[in-house]
């Protein structure tokens, strides 16, 4: 495993053969779901349950850089980190990984944006949240 990333969220991901495009690798368009499927999975993993019902996030931007395919059949490290953040604006990054050798495959910087669930209107990032994540 990558050193910079020991103290970072990451979930596995096996692809699949829906996965894999014309060219016989992973089409673009999964890495853009794999980003958000970390994402959403470091969110699960850290908020209680209250504060996800409280709030609901969405995506304001994503940058994607793609490394090397993936393949049928391998597994997928996906690790996750926030970084920056202003107001209800918020940057994860986001690396996916072949789990086998740890070649890098892409590298994702996504802005969200925190919404209330209830008026799905921004939400200021408190200090609370921040502290988790």
């Amino acid at each position: 495993m990558a050193k910079e990333h020991l103290h970072k969220f990451n979930i596995d991901i096996k692809v699949t053969e829906a996965d894999i495009d014309a060219l016989g690798h992973v089409n673009n368009v999964v890495y853009v779901r794999w980003v958000q499927e970390v994402s959403a999975a470091h969110w699960a993993h850290v908020a209680p349950p209250q504060m996800q019902e409280k709030y609901q996030w969405v995506v304001r931007r994503h940058e994607i850089d793609f490394h090397k395919p993936a393949f049928a059949e391998d597994t997928i490290k996906g690790y996750t980190w926030v970084g920056e953040h202003e107001g209800a604006k918020f940057e994860r990054f986001v690396s996916l990984y072949r789990a086998e050798n740890d070649e890098l495959l892409a590298s994702a910087k996504t802005t969200w944006c925190l919404l209330d669930a209830l008026s799905m209107r921004p939400r200021r990032i408190e200090r609370e949240m921040l502290e988790l994540l």
